[in-house]
């Protein structure tokens, strides 16, 4: 992903996450504090089919949505997984597998021991396949609040 993805990546995530949509801001603040876990999925045209955006934050924490980080925590413990999404024309090619596999192998051999995200939108199922497992360790639940009643704080082993 670069800095041109990124209205292309609002498009897709006003998609696919409307009742979670988050301002351009914080997608350009992400990709510009940690491009080597920023993806993109583009067609032939080069249009944005898909992202994919992680970062390094503290184990057993969730930045709030729609917000500014500022700066990578120095403590970082894990690589956060802060938004995966594909276009709805795009969805059932095999993508996101393919994409959290790369991020898994790229967080792995950088030194990381878990990668950590919170699902939403019903998609525990989805990210269990994918090796991610449900964590409710204390004051979780008021950290995902704005994250909606479905909300799960999930890590995957490296």
């Amino acid at each position: 992903m670069t800095p041109d993805d990124i209205d292309g990546v609002v498009a897709v995530a006003r998609l696919s996450f409307p009742d979670h949509f988050e301002a351009r801001e914080c997608f350009a603040e992400r990709q510009a504090l940690a491009p080597e876990g920023c993806f993109v999925l583009s067609d032939a045209a080069g249009t944005v089919m898909g992202y994919l955006m992680a970062y390094p934050w503290t184990r057993n924490a969730a930045p709030p949505l729609d917000s500014l980080i500022g700066a990578i925590p120095a403590d970082a413990e894990v690589v956060y997984l802060h938004d995966l999404a594909v276009h709805p024309d795009t969805r059932g090619g095999g993508h996101t597998r393919t994409i959290v596999e790369r991020l898994a192998e790229q967080a792995r051999a950088a030194g990381w021991p878990e990668i950590a995200l919170v699902a939403v939108n019903e998609a525990t199922a989805f990210w269990e396949r994918n090796g991610f497992v449900v964590q409710n360790p204390p004051g979780m639940a008021e950290k995902l609040a704005s994250y909606g009643d479905d909300a799960r704080y999930m890590i995957r082993p490296l």
